[in-house]
């Protein structure tokens, strides 16, 4: 004899709640529960929408809402009957949003709402425990000699970028306007780029091969961190074409001949 198995037996079907007709036709009774809470004794109640199943001998009844303001809204008002009597009565009232309904937008923490530019003078900008963007830090050495390497590495700070953090800047930092595609870059000598420049002042760490900063006062990057690749006009070694002072002409007359007559 063999028995079938867990997943070729049949599953049982749900059977489907039909709707009760003694609280589907308790429209009355509902309309007379919602003119209760509505603080125009009702004028708000508009016309009878529907009704909806909600569960076994629970029915909701659902009415126009006339509320300045709630275009689209609706009165609900749920009533239900114990088994085996006609006796409907109302279980809650409430004010539910329709399809069309006016609402506010979702609500978004503010973290996720702040954008890059968004913070001002005076505003604090608090970073969470859990920033993928920071790991720990170490304590500080008693070791001058080793205090001067350890800094380039954040000892003595709680929290110092993380490899995910320092690839997040770098990848924002080349795609910005301070990068290779930048218009200025593209604009710029070939060889005018910032890595060969004598303003270009490499950052310490991990991208010190790839960023700097600029310090040329001139140039519209000055102050920013560019990348190597990235360039300008105001490159050190753009030097302009040599241009006499004196346009050299032709000869017109020439004295030093001698002219035989």
């Amino acid at each position: 004899m063999t028995s079938q198995s867990a997943e070729s037996a049949p599953t049982p079907r749900r059977r489907s709640i039909r709707l009760d007709a003694a609280c589907a036709e308790a429209v009355e009774l509902a309309r007379a529960a919602l003119a209760e809470t509505d603080p125009a004794g009702g004028a708000n109640v508009g016309e009878h929408l529907g009704a909806r199943v909600e569960g076994e001998r629970l029915v909701m009844h659902l009415f126009e809402c006339l509320l300045p303001g709630y275009r689209g809204w609706r009165y609900a008002a749920t009533v239900t009957r114990v088994i085996r009597s006609k006796h409907v009565t109302v279980c809650e009232t409430a004010l539910l949003p329709g399809p069309d309904a006016i609402m506010a937008p979702t609500w978004v923490p503010w973290q996720e709402r702040l954008q890059p530019g968004d913070l001002g003078v005076g505003d604090v900008m608090t970073t969470v425990p859990d920033d993928d963007r920071l790991a720990p830090g170490y304590l500080e050495s008693d070791d001058p000699a080793v205090e001067e390497t350890a800094y380039e590495l954040g000892l003595g700070r709680s929290r110092v970028m993380s490899r995910e953090g320092r690839l997040e800047a770098a990848e924002r930092w080349y795609e910005s306007d301070h990068g290779p595609t930048a218009p200025i870059a593209e604009a710029a000598p070939r060889h005018a780029r910032c890595g060969t420049c004598g303003f270009y002042l490499p950052v310490a760490g991990s991208l010190r091969a790839m960023f700097g900063v600029c310090g040329n006062l001139f140039a519209p990057d000055d102050g920013r961190a560019v990348s190597a690749d990235h360039g300008c006009g105001a490159h050190s070694e753009v030097v302009p074409d040599q241009v006499p002072a004196v346009d050299s002409l032709t000869t017109v007359y020439d004295d030093a001949s001698v002219e035989r007559v």
